[in-house]
């Protein structure tokens, strides 16, 4: 075997892109680390839910500053290459492709955690599976908790989309009206004082700790929120907005 000596090797020049990780997707690969704990079998289950939340919160960060000043500089046309080669756009293709990556993967995640909780009797319920006792308690635990904090908004040219907060919880309804099957949508900003995950006081036959979504409750019990109207449609959404702070000094 030959060696070669040392000096002969050609080394990159020091302002050469391939010596410099990009900022943006090396964060996005230190929060793939953090998902990875949530995959680890060694890591109690309950930590590894943790984790999984962890990388949740930490994502919803990167957006509200990473993304939107990148979004920024593409919108004011900027097309400054940083140190590892890339324009801003770029970095913004790359970083949405990595971030809906991740994503996929935390929803795997959830689905295998949600496996082995049920498997530990703690179970995430769906309202088909409320028993009638259940849904007695439910529509009384709706009616003094939760109606009197939710306000549901129908959208409409009599009512522009409303303002939605940063970080905000909203279920969206397709709605049809009974009477003369005339359809409507509806929008439930879901207040930060409620829980996302509500316990049901009894335990299953089989000894299992249930739990119901807020949305879930929201969209069953929702002939209370809108009388004389049927769902034909629904669905969830978080709002991140930019919150990348511009400083601006004084010459």
């Amino acid at each position: 075997m030959i060696i070669q000596d040392l000096h002969d090797i050609k080394q990159p020049a020091s302002d050469d892109p391939s010596r410099f990780f990009n900022r943006e997707l090396s964060w996005l690969g230190f929060n793939q680390r953090v998902l990875e704990e949530a995959q680890n079998p060694a890591h109690p289950l309950l930590e590894r839910l943790r984790f999984l939340s962890i990388s949740g919160s930490n994502l919803d960060e990167f957006f509200m500053v990473r993304v939107a000043g990148l979004a920024g500089q593409v919108r004011e046309n900027i097309i400054e290459i940083s140190q590892d080669g890339l324009t801003p756009k770029q970095q913004l293709e790359q970083v949405r492709s990595k971030a809906r990556e991740l994503m996929c993967s935390q929803d795997t995640q959830w689905k295998q955690l949600h496996a082995e909780l049920a498997d530990n009797k703690i179970s995430v319920i769906d309202p088909s599976q409320l028993r009638s006792r259940d849904k007695e308690w439910l529509d009384d635990f709706f009616l003094n908790q939760i109606l009197p904090v939710v306000t549901p908004i129908a959208i409409d040219p009599a009512h522009p989309f409303p303002f939605l907060q940063n970080r905000g919880f909203v279920v969206a309804l397709e709605l049809k009206r009974t009477s003369d099957k005339k359809l409507m949508k509806a929008l439930l900003p879901i207040p930060p004082q409620l829980k996302r995950f509500y316990q049901l006081p009894e335990k299953s036959d089989e000894d299992i700790t249930r739990f119901i979504s807020l949305e879930d409750m929201l969209t069953s019990l929702s002939p209370q929120l809108f009388p004389g109207y049927d769902v034909v449609g629904e669905g969830v959404m978080r709002i991140i907005r930019d919150s990348d702070i511009e400083i601006e000094e004084e010459a």
